[in-house]
């Protein structure tokens, strides 16, 4: 080999750790497992503190650190109109979307709570019709099985036992798929600003509603809760929110929401197998039937129809 090929092969670049096709599978492990997981984490920190200001404090530490180090790295704050609708879809999808779900793992298990919340990808469907994207009849046939799946799942002991915790999770996901589809069609700050900002707005907006609702701070929270809040302000909020956001850029958009129909099988796994939880027969077969319907509605937009 002479002295110009040697040069070439030197010059030659090596496959980079940092490229999509070794990043997208990471980050798409940790949106499955890390969102996945933070069911259980909520119904830990659930032990020392009350729902609201629980979910309050989460996206407030998250939000002040990401805003704090994009500020640092010189990226331009939202403007008004930014900062407005950044409120409301962080009111929708993290307030009334997270804290609605926090409230309820007060009554129902973990892995009850993520499956009626893998229920959101339905309600997003029937939101976009709304603003005119009506669905097909795949995606109608899709629908129609999730519903199916919810009464289902309602019939089980999961959710049976607690009907206003059936309400908030249904509420909590027609708010995050209703807050989706809406944000699409605003001005929204670009890249991580715009989760910085729907973090900090939202947290806002989570502290009020606890302490009018008479929520006090915890004197002395257990360590395994104060743990369980720092997993979810750090992996679920920081970490897997900053993979969401690459994934989408990189990878198809049915690849990147997959996790909608991921994150309920693991969620009932971490319950099972670290919280001791039960699930009955109605709440396996809601789970199966929601996620189908799910499913055939991920395909139908993936195959255009």
């Amino acid at each position: 080999m002479n002295d110009s090929t040697a040069g070439a092969a030197r010059a030659a670049p090596s496959p980079s750790f940092a490229e999509p096709r070794t990043l997208v599978p990471l980050s798409l492990f940790a949106l499955y497992v890390i969102w996945g997981s933070t069911y259980l984490g909520i119904r830990i920190a659930l032990e020392s503190w009350p729902p609201f200001l629980l979910a309050g404090v989460r996206f407030l530490c998250a939000g002040v650190a990401l805003y704090g180090f994009l500020r640092w790295r010189g990226v331009a704050a939202p403007t008004r109109r930014q900062w407005r609708n950044a409120a409301v879809t962080g009111v929708l999808l993290l307030g009334f979307g997270n804290g609605l779900v926090c409230y309820a793992e007060q009554r129902v298990s973990s892995g009850i709570a993520a499956v009626a919340v893998a229920s959101m990808p339905l309600f997003a469907a029937l939101f976009s019709g709304l603003y005119g994207h009506w669905s097909t009849r795949r995606e109608t046939l899709g629908l129609l099985i999730g519903f199916a799946g919810v009464v289902v799942l309602n019939l089980g002991s999961g959710l049976a036992g607690s009907r206003l915790g059936a309400v908030a999770l249904l509420v909590a996901a027609a708010s995050w798929a209703f807050g989706s589809v809406w944000s699409k069609r605003q001005d929204m700050p670009a890249g991580p600003m715009n989760t910085a900002a729907q973090m900090l707005c939202a947290s806002l907006a989570l502290l009020v509603a606890g302490f009018a609702g008479g929520e006090r701070l915890p004197a002395h929270p257990s360590l395994h809760a104060n743990l369980a809040l720092a997993y979810l302000a750090v992996f679920g909020s920081l970490v897997a929110f900053s993979a969401y956001l690459y994934v989408l850029r990189h990878a198809r958009p049915a690849l990147a929401t997959s996790y909608a129909y991921v994150n309920p099988p693991v969620a009932v796994l971490f319950g099972v197998l670290l919280a001791g939880e039960h699930v009955g027969p109605y709440d396996l077969a809601g789970m199966a039937v929601i996620l189908l319907g799910v499913g055939v509605i991920t395909l139908a937009r993936q195959r255009g129809g």
